[in-house]
């Protein structure tokens, strides 16, 4: 909206006192920590008994952002058809974002899931992670299993999946799944032989010498390279794995389908809150970009944070607790905004323990 727009709606400051504040205090480095700050104060403050065990498990999508064509992270979306940025978010159960990422429409999904996976430096513990078809690969299965976490999609295309079978003459007695069984079995040999190596390019990663992007480009442009046709080895078995259990289980099912509405329901509060200039990004420096996304995400956070807060007290003080059932807590959420207009001034009506 502009610092002149925002100083003429608070008589309190005035625009160079927003001018001075922005030129000091509002940077990429700054942002972020103010995230993991609040993020890691919603997951002390959240009592067990009202949002329920805390897990070890998130959500990540993407969002695109409008921006302008002169910016050149612009790109052409093909499926969003329109021209703009990504935002890739990682979402917890009960929409907490301890992460979110800017990125080019084109650029690969894997690798932001992998990266924000492993430096969201937050005191958030993350063993599985719930994406929809575009987060997921047999790279991606292979470098989460190989780091430590469970990459579980959503596959919107259930029907064209294959099972790798571990060795020759698999499908003999299994008739029935002759259709979707690979004709190619397993190179464990493969997997064996490029392991060190395997292991060599996860250390990486998971100490920052070496970016998640510029690893799967490298090996999308050599897709002859024995450690790419290692790593594709081993993401067919953990995929294959995956696959029988997402089909067996109905609760599995269930449990990444409720994680991604979490996402999609954060993307959903992004219009509200991100309403200046028509929802896109007119600044054409990367920076720029960067501190628009965080403060979104700094924002949202402080808003989930309230109601987290606000929530809470009013279930201690009026004794709702005892009258919630098992429904009604599990359709409970902090990301909530209808009480609050995007024009004024929010009061608080009640101190708050902050």
């Amino acid at each position: 909206m502009g610092l002149k727009r925002m100083a003429a709606g608070n008589p309190d400051v005035t625009y160079d006192n927003l001018l001075y504040v922005k030129r000091k205090y509002i940077h990429p480095e700054n942002l972020k920590a103010a995230n993991v700050q609040v993020v890691n104060a919603i997951l002390k403050e959240r009592l067990e008994d009202v949002w329920g065990h805390a897990t070890t498990s998130c959500a990540s999508d993407s969002k695109k952002i409008g921006a302008w064509d002169q910016n050149l992270m612009s790109q052409w979306h093909p499926r969003y058809r329109g021209t703009g940025v990504m935002i890739y978010w990682h979402v917890e159960k009960q929409s907490v974002c301890f992460h979110s990422q800017l990125k080019t429409c084109l650029s690969s999904e894997v690798a932001s899931m992998i990266q924000c996976l492993l430096h969201h430096a937050t005191d958030k513990d993350v063993d599985r992670n719930y994406v929809d078809t575009h987060g997921q690969s047999e790279i991606g299965f292979a470098f989460c299993h190989l780091l430590g976490f469970k990459l579980m999609p959503r596959f919107k295309n259930i029907g064209r999946q294959k099972l790798y079978k571990p060795h020759h003459g698999m499908t003999d007695p299994y008739p029935n799944l002759s259709p979707v069984i690979a004709q190619k079995p397993i190179d464990w040999d493969l997997i064996r032989q490029q392991y060190d190596q395997m292991v060599k390019y996860d250390t990486a990663l998971k100490f920052n010498t070496a970016e998640t992007e510029a690893i799967l480009k490298r090996f999308s442009k050599n897709k002859r390279h024995p450690v790419y046709k290692a790593l594709n080895e081993l993401g067919k078995v953990v995929k294959t794995i995956f696959l029988c259990d997402y089909l067996i289980h109905e609760e599995i099912r269930q449990e990444i389908q409720e994680g991604l509405n979490v996402v999609e329901n954060w993307n959903s509060a992004i219009e509200f809150i991100f309403f200046g200039n028509n929802g896109e990004i007119q600044k054409n420096q990367v920076e720029d970009q960067e501190i628009a996304i965080r403060s979104l995400q700094l924002l949202q956070n402080c808003l989930v944070y309230i109601n987290t807060l606000k929530i809470q007290n009013t279930m201690k003080e009026q004794r709702w607790l005892k009258k919630m059932t098992h429904e009604d807590l599990r359709a409970l959420t902090p990301l909530i905004y209808n009480h609050i207009t995007p024009y004024g001034r929010f009061d608080l009506d009640q101190r708050l323990a902050l």
